[in-house]
This record gives C-alpha cells, sequence and structure tokens, in this order.
C-alpha cells in the first residue's frame, strides 16, 4: 500500500536525514510534501528553500506535482509547502504559487503577520511555566491572513492550519473550503494545544478537510517507548476517526522536524504502520488514510 505525507521537515534538517529518496521508496511513498520552514526569515528564507526543493528533485529523481493529475504511480512524487508564514503580502504569496507551492500554512509557533498559533506563550511552554495544554482562543487570522485565506482559494493552494490558533481554525473553517490539519493529532488522547480537539475534528471533516497524523511522540503520549507508540499512533487514528468519520484522517509524519520516534523513525518503516492500521480498521479504510483522503482534497483543490 502507497502512502501520502502530508508534511517533513527534510528541507530544514539538521544532522542526519530521516528523509532520504532511498528511505521513501523502501516505505512506498507515493506524495512526499515537502515543506519549506522559514524560521521566521520571511519570502527570503522561502526563496532559498524553494531553490533547496528543486535541487533535492533533481538529485533524488523526486517527481514534482502542481496538481493531482501529475502523480506518477512509479515515482515518488514531490508536493512544495510553506510553514511559518512565508509571506507578507499577497504578492508574496503569488510568488509562491508560482514557485510550486500547493499547501501553505500561516503560523508556527510564534506569531506572523498573517496570525497567531496554538500557544499563547510558545516561550514559557519551553521553559515549563505553562502547561502545554493551554490554548490560544481569541487571536485568530490578521487582516492579512484573511486576505491570504481567500487568496489561495482563488490560486488553488490548499490552507493549513496546523500550529494556528483556535480562533484561526475557526476563522478558516467559516469558510466552508476543505483545508488541512498537515500534522495534528486527537487532543482526547494528547491534551496539548498542538493536537485538535473532538470539535475540530468534526469541523474539518464537514468541510471536506483532513488531519495528517503526527509522529512526533510529545504529541501522541508521555511514554516514548516503542511499543507504547505503536499503541498511541493508533489511539490517535481512532479518535480522530471516532470523531470526524473514515474521511479525515491521513499521514503528516514530521519527520526531520522531530526525534526520532522509537516506533517509526523514518520513512522506510511505513509498511508495518500501513499494515498496523489496515489490521485495526480493515484495507479499505486504511487506504483511505494512507493516500485516498489526502489526494481528494489535494485534486478538489489544486486541480
Amino acid at each position: 500500500m502507497k502512502y501520502c505525507d502530508l508534511h517533513c521537515d527534510a528541507l530544514t534538517a539538521h544532522g542526519a536525514p530521516q528523509v532520504t529518496g532511498a528511505r521513501l521508496a523502501a516505505g512506498g511513498c507515493l506524495v512526499q510534501c515537502f515543506a519549506a520552514f522559514v524560521e521566521g526569515g520571511g519570502f527570503a528564507r522561502f526563496s532559498l528553500l524553494a531553490d533547496k526543493f528543486d535541487a533535492l528533485c533533481a538529485r533524488e529523481g523526486f517527481h514534482k506535482a502542481l496538481r493531482a493529475s501529475d502523480i506518477r504511480g512509479d515515482a515518488v512524487n514531490a508536493v512544495l509547502t510553506s510553514e511559518g508564514g512565508a509571506f507578507s503580502t499577497l504578492a508574496e504569496l503569488d510568488a509562491m504559487y508560482a514557485r510550486g507551492v500547493r499547501m501553505a500554512g500561516f503560523v508556527w509557533n510564534t506569531p506572523t503577520a498573517a496570525g497567531f498559533p496554538n500557544y499563547p506563550d510558545y516561550e514559557g511552554v519551553c521553559a515549563g511555566r505553562v502547561p502545554p495544554a493551554v490554548r490560544e482562543g481569541e487571536h485568530g487570522l490578521t487582516a492579512l491572513g484573511r486576505e491570504a485565506a481567500e487568496r489561495m482559494a482563488q490560486l488553488g493552494i490548499i490552507a493549513d492550519v496546523s500550529h494556528g490558533s483556535d480562533a484561526l481554525f475557526a476563522q478558516i473553517a467559516a469558510l466552508h473550503r476543505p483545508f488541512v490539519a498537515s500534522h495534528s493529532n486527537a487532543a482526547s488522547v494528547c491534551n496539548n494545544a498542538r493536537n485538535l480537539t473532538d470539535a475540530q475534528l468534526r469541523l474539518l471533516a464537514s468541510c471536506g478537510g483532513v488531519a495528517g497524523l503526527n509522529f512526533c511522540a510529545d504529541f501522541l503520549s508521555e511514554d516514548a517507548g516503542a511499543q507504547a507508540q505503536r499503541a498511541a499512533l493508533l489511539a490517535h487514528a481512532r479518535a480522530v476517526i471516532n470523531a470526524g468519520g473514515e474521511d479525515v484522517l491521513a499521514i503528516g509524519s514530521d519527520f526531520d522536524g522531530i526525534p526520532a520516534n522509537a516506533y517509526l523513525p523514518d520513512p522506510s518503516r511505513m509498511p508495518r504502520f500501513l499494515q498496523l492500521l489496515a489490521d485495526a480498521f480493515g484495507a479499505r479504510i486504511a487506504e483511505k488514510i494512507a493516500q485516498g483522503n489526502f489526494l481528494r482534497v489535494f485534486k478538489e483543490v489544486c486541480g
């Protein structure tokens, strides 16, 4: 069974990468989304990472996909995305689309010109002063963020709400268009502001969107051991489906943006996870999780 992965940070990996062409091929990857994570560097940083994406595709033989009809069954198809609010004007957003971006987030863990993040105080969370379950509910999209959401729909860019505040999520959902939380889990299983509540999962499903299951141990379970992580991944998958239905769950590994998960350390291990999903939910639903749900959104939004 081949799979699509909505999020990895291979373009900004530090040290030995988790994502390589050989591991993607071994794992059966059909589509890998590569995030240009700007780390506060804005559009200039995005441009450097877009160049890096082009070079990576040429070096590894990835097939770049701009729309669903581009996807080849005999290749690892690569989709360029952005994370961290890479644009500060609509003209920059247009330029990102021209470079191939087909999914774009508004924020990372700190506010941007487009919106506000999950955590009201990210530095406080990191320092242990604020519980990670405390959610930002008041501040959402900025005026630019609202304009950008409309422009994304016109261009054919999937709006990504991962890392966005509850208010940002609600504003995107109010547009009643398919959108994604590219790498976000279930708050009912692990109560962290980076995870989605059942109400959010129902809203996401009602818009025809998907949530990509994130392999970051911190967002899965307090126990980082391999068997505990295996159980947690399955628990999150079940919780997302129970809340939003079988059409809402996808995969968003966050490889190269997270420490190696003890159960799923890199893409080459994906077949055993896909088999776990098939054993738990049946082959039909497992195929939806692996690729069908994301490909539906990609086709509807990007053409």
